[in-house]
Formats: structure tokens, sequence, C-alpha cells
């Protein structure tokens, strides 16, 4: 018997809870509990409350699903303008 495909829909991250999982409303307005994939935390890509994702689902539960991509955003993210790395010597 082959694999189910996974179903890929698109939403909104509208909660970020406690536990490493997000609360997402997908574009046809049905609400979610997602995590996310493990490529994403092996990365520390950080998704934060009103980024664009990309929820994978399987369709035997459609209440939970897996986030396996975040559009980038426009917006700065704060504190991650230009950075000063510190010499790796010692000044007398």
């Amino acid at each position: 018997m082959a694999k189910e495909e996974m179903l890929e829909f698109d939403g909104t991250v509208t909660e970020v809870l406690p536990d490493g999982n997000f609360r997402v409303k997908l574009d046809n307005d049905h609400m979610i509990l997602a995590y996310a994939a493990g490529k994403m935390r092996k990365h520390r890509i950080r998704t934060l409350e009103g980024d664009r994702v990309i929820v994978e689902m399987s369709p035997y539960d459609l209440d939970r699903g897996r986030i396996s991509f975040r559009h980038k955003s426009d917006a700065p993210v704060p504190g991650a303008g230009p950075q000063r790395r510190r010499p790796n010597f010692r000044r007398r």
C-alpha cells in the first residue's frame, strides 16, 4: 500500500504556544494546531505571530499539521540589524 500524500495549505500563525506548537489560521478559515518541522528546528528558523507559513497535513487528521516553510516578510526583524563581530585577539 502506498503512503498517503500530505496535503499542503497556506496559513497565518495567530498564536505561539509555549510548548513549541502554533495556532495557525488557514486561508480557508480553519484553525489548526501545528508544530515546526525538524529542518526548521535544526536551522533555528524562528516563527512568530503573523508569519505566513505552509502547513503539511495528513488526510487522516485535519486538526493538526506540520509547518514546513515560513515565507520571508518585508518587515525587518527586531535585533537582526548589522552586527559587529568581536575580534579573535586581545588588544593591549
